[in-house]
């Protein structure tokens, strides 16, 4: 998922990082199908072999109704296809509703997440930001720090805009107001 025209760069595209890398995803994010939890990995066959080796300890399989949905959903590719401006719109319409906010837009080029600085809001820290703003203005975020194994507070929480247009434009009330 890449936005404004820009093209997806793979590790799997230059031979000699291909040739030691591994490509791991998951259908759920790249098909918007997230409930599903089915994923994948490709590598070269030397080091597929080694993977499968740890895999075959945390994962034994995937259920079969859900890998005949997934191949059933890729049968067609239009959707596939069409995902990059489906979530470019949802972006821009996030990002255009918090543009006269006092929230400091962050680069969101590929991605369904807008992080978003608040410094100009609130001097609380991240997690204590984020409860606030789930009970005062009922809009969840997640505060980076979170992803994080050593403490940082850098003022920034992280908005999901893969959701109903609806329900984003509430969220946009709600956080323009703030």
């Amino acid at each position: 998922m890449v936005f404004d025209g820009e093209r997806h760069e793979s590790v799997a595209r230059h031979p000699v990082l291909a040739e030691r890398a591994f490509v791991i995803s998951s259908f759920g994010k790249t098909y918007h199908v997230t409930g599903w939890k089915v994923g994948y990995v490709a590598a070269p066959a030397a080091l597929m072999a080694e993977f499968r080796k740890v895999h075959q300890y945390n994962v034994f399989t995937v259920n079969t109704p859900m890998q005949h949905g997934i191949a059933a959903y890729m049968a067609d590719p239009q959707p596939y296809l069409d995902l990059p401006t489906f979530y470019q719109n949802k972006r821009d319409l996030f990002r255009a509703g918090l543009a006269g906010s006092r929230f400091e837009l962050l680069p969101s080029d590929g991605t369904y997440f807008q992080c978003v600085r608040y410094g100009a809001i609130s001097d609380m820290p991240e997690a204590e930001f984020a409860k606030w703003l789930t009970i005062e203005a009922k809009v969840a975020a997640i505060p980076v720090s979170a992803f994080y194994s050593e403490p940082t507070d850098s003022r920034i929480v992280r908005f999901c805009f893969a959701k109903k247009d609806e329900t984003l434009e509430q969220a946009l009330e709600s956080l323009s107001k703030l």
